[in-house]
């Protein structure tokens, strides 16, 4: 069945944002000359961030050297980065007043450390300007699997290292055809041996044709690589070129994913058809928080009795 002529479930609507507070929000990013993953991949829930005057912040252009099938960010030729961008997000976050900021990026084949420097120097700058009480979450690329640029960004101890799985393995050559299931999986585990004490996070869209079974597997794979937070939203078809959605999930198909994600030791699992990657992410961070607090506080109790 065409996507043109499937009829939206009821669960799949959004309240339209208020345009006055969209445009405020839009002028502001432009006059540091930034981007969003917001508006680039036009996120259904842009309206509700821009409203509470937040937003994930795009890094290395707009412009991605990728073609996955399922984005809506353009698949042009880059440009060279901006060497005001790190200041200048560091200016937005100061000026947005935020104590929570989500940094995500392009994917930059074409730069020798795929951007790696541009977020380590990105992580800097906010902490310069805006002091260590803030927290900062990355969602980086995979770097064509080059441990040295993965270094390069834990080495700046962000508080969250993401990294989106998208798909289950059998969809990847259709979904996602220049990536590598493995390779993603293993930088999610690289950057925990790295720095045990940053949280680590990935994300998957459903909706594209896998089976429950296959979800179940990539939670499982991702837990034993010890990812803390895990996030699960519905595919949505950006336009006709894109692929197409296979199948609308119910809301109760997500709550069965999230209670089998909590059984199995995730700290935080946010999984409902608008969910995306970087959705209430400080919630996701703060609750990951309490859940390690208490594990911990446990693991030393059973230490003393023994």
């Amino acid at each position: 069945m065409r996507y043109k002529t499937m009829s939206l479930p009821s669960w799949i609507k959004k309240k339209a944002p208020r345009q006055k507070l969209m445009q405020e929000m839009r002028d502001l990013l432009r006059s540091y000359s930034l981007h969003t993953v917001c508006e680039e991949a036009g996120c259904p829930n842009i309206g509700e961030c821009f409203e509470q005057r937040t937003a994930t912040f795009l890094i290395l252009g707009d412009r991605c050297t990728r073609s996955c099938r399922f984005c809506a960010i353009k698949k042009e030729v880059p440009l060279p980065p901006d060497a005001k961008e790190p200041k200048n997000v560091a200016r937005a976050v100061k000026k947005l007043e935020l104590r929570y900021v989500v940094i995500t990026s392009v994917t930059r084949d074409d730069l020798a450390d795929g951007g790696a420097g541009q977020f380590a120097q990105i992580i800097k700058e906010i902490r310069k300007i805006n002091g260590q009480g803030i927290k900062i979450e990355v969602l980086i690329p995979d770097f064509k699997g080059c441990f040295s640029s993965l270094e390069r960004v834990v080495e700046e101890r962000p508080d969250v290292l993401n990294h989106n799985l998208e798909t289950v393995p059998r969809l990847y050559s259709k979904v996602r055809p220049q990536a590598n299931y493995s390779r993603s999986l293993k930088l999610l585990e690289q950057s925990k041996e790295l720095d045990p004490s940053i949280y680590t996070k990935s994300g998957l869209m459903v909706g594209l044709g896998e089976s429950f079974e296959d979800v179940i597997g990539v939670m499982k794979d991702l837990r034993r690589v010890d990812c803390d937070i895990l996030t699960i939203g519905q595919y949505l078809r950006p336009s006709e070129k894109h692929l197409e959605v296979k199948e609308f999930i119910p809301p109760e198909k997500f709550k069965e994913y999230e209670k089998i994600g909590q059984s199995l030791g995730f700290f935080y699992i946010a999984s409902s058809p608008f969910v995306r990657s970087s959705y209430q992410a400080r919630q996701a961070f703060e609750s990951s928080l309490g859940k390690r607090f208490k594990f911990l506080k446990i693991g030393c109790k059973k230490d003393e009795a023994g």
